[in-house]
This record gives C-alpha cells, structure tokens and sequence, in this order.
C-alpha cells in the first residue's frame, strides 16, 4: 500500500481503474467458462423481439474490456514518460479499438448460430432409404432414412406406389404433406 500511495493522483486513478477493470474481466471469464453467464447473468442477451440489432458496441463485457485496456494502456503510457493528455488520448483509443474488436467477435460468433429448425420443403428431392415398409397407395405409414440440412434423420413417409416399399428400398422424396411427412417414389425398381 505505501507504493500506491507514494504514486501521484493521476497514476493511483489508473492503477485503480486497471486493476479493478482486470479484476471484473477475470471474474467474468471465469463465469464464462464455468456456465454463470447464463439465465439472469447474462446482461448482453438481445430482446428476443427484437431481430435488427446485431452489432452491439455497448455491452458489459465491452465495457469492461474498454476500462481494462484503458487502465493498462495508461499505465504504460505513464511508464514511458507520456504527457497526462497524450496519456488519456491513447488510452481512450485503446479502450475504443478493445471495445470494437470485442464487439465485432461476439457479432460474428452470433452469426454462426443458427435455430436447427427442421424444415421439412427442404427433403424435397433427397435420396434415403426405407427403415420400416411404407404401404403402397398411401396404406401405411412407413419410415424412410433422409439427409436433410446435412443430418440423416428418420421420418415418416407414405407412397403412391402400387407395391409396397420394403426395408432397404431406394428411395426419393417427391414432395412433403403439410403435416410434415414424406411422400416417396422407389428409385431402383
């Protein structure tokens, strides 16, 4: 304590501001990592409503990577012999150029998040296989084995097939029923 105060007015601020600024980061890292960013923690959630805000420059986490950097970047500025407004200039534009990356990652990692909704149109066209036999003239309900959006799934299928279609049959997605299943047509008769 007695170098902290042995330090002028305008380095103890920065000191104060960098050292509580990493303290808050590391804590928020931490939770990061460990799940507590979750559930009433997570003060940067979007509204849910609202679709049109994507980039967002103001958020906690920024603001805690603005004040972290600021406060180390203004004790180095310090260090190196720097005027008191060069000092707060430098600072401030390290912060800013902190919050602007920050901000820019995080929209970034948003846009590769996608809803995993299924959407059954896009079976239309795919090629699988049966995995229980479908009854010919839309009799039975069967299953079939489909790639669709790049995941195998098994789903429900009919066919207006005058035979039935057996276990181990080729087959192609016609078109999709509003109640999401399948109308398929053998491949290799």
């Amino acid at each position: 304590m007695e170098w902290f105060y042995s330090l002028a007015l305008f380095t103890q601020i920065y000191w104060g501001i960098a050292l509580i600024g990493s303290f808050i980061f590391v804590i928020t890292i931490v939770t990061t990592f460990i799940g507590g960013d979750s559930g009433d923690l997570d003060t940067d959630a979007e509204i849910e409503a609202d679709t049109g805000i994507g980039f967002q420059f103001i958020t906690f986490k920024n603001l805690v990577g603005f004040f972290t950097l600021f406060g180390w970047s203004g004790i180095a500025c310090i260090d190196a012999g720097f005027s008191k407004p060069i000092t707060i200039m430098v600072s401030i534009l390290c912060g800013l150029a902190m919050m602007a990356v920050m901000a820019a990652m995080f929209y970034s990692m948003q846009k590769l998040n996608h809803s995993g909704t299924l959407k059954m149109k896009n079976a239309i066209g795919s090629v699988g296989e049966v995995y229980l036999t479908i009854g010919a003239k839309r009799s039975t309900i069967g299953k079939a084995h489909v790639r669709v959006q790049g995941a195998l799934r098994e789903l429900e299928a009919l066919t207006d097939s005058e035979t039935e279609l057996k276990s181990g049959s080729v087959i192609s997605v016609r078109e999709v029923t509003t109640n999401g299943i399948l109308i398929v047509e053998q491949l290799n008769k």
